[in-house]
């Protein structure tokens, strides 16, 4: 059976950033204090608010957001599609949606193999 990927899994892994996301001032405040068109600050961003988020999904769950991802990434997409429908805290506008995204593969990534790391 061939995988179907939805960009909507990833949407809703960053709906954390959302402003529809229930109103909590802290997180609102880690969110507007990064910069999400630098790659440094945005895996910051993505260590304390997606992180939590990523792990508490079942490790079947992970590997397709990852590989949802690294689909959509590989087949060029734009991720438009995610953004049109997020509104974020964020400061500043994502420059780069594709660049956001590789950004956040690759934590992902992280947060998954340090995961299985410690399950050991």
């Amino acid at each position: 059976m061939k995988n179907i990927y939805d960009l909507h899994d990833v949407w809703g892994l960053l709906f954390v950033f959302s402003i529809e996301n229930v109103h909590d001032v802290a997180r609102e405040e880690i969110i507007t204090s990064k910069n999400v068109n630098d790659d440094e600050e945005l895996g910051q961003l993505f260590d304390l608010l997606v992180r939590p988020e990523f792990l508490f999904h079942s490790p079947k769950e992970q590997v397709l957001l990852i590989n949802t991802l690294n689909y959509f990434l590989e087949s060029g997409d734009s991720f438009d599609r995610v953004f049109l429908n997020l509104d974020t805290y964020f400061d500043d506008d994502v420059n780069d949606r594709r660049r956001f995204m590789r950004v956040l593969l690759t934590s992902l990534i992280r947060y998954q193999t340090e995961s299985q790391k410690s399950d050991r």
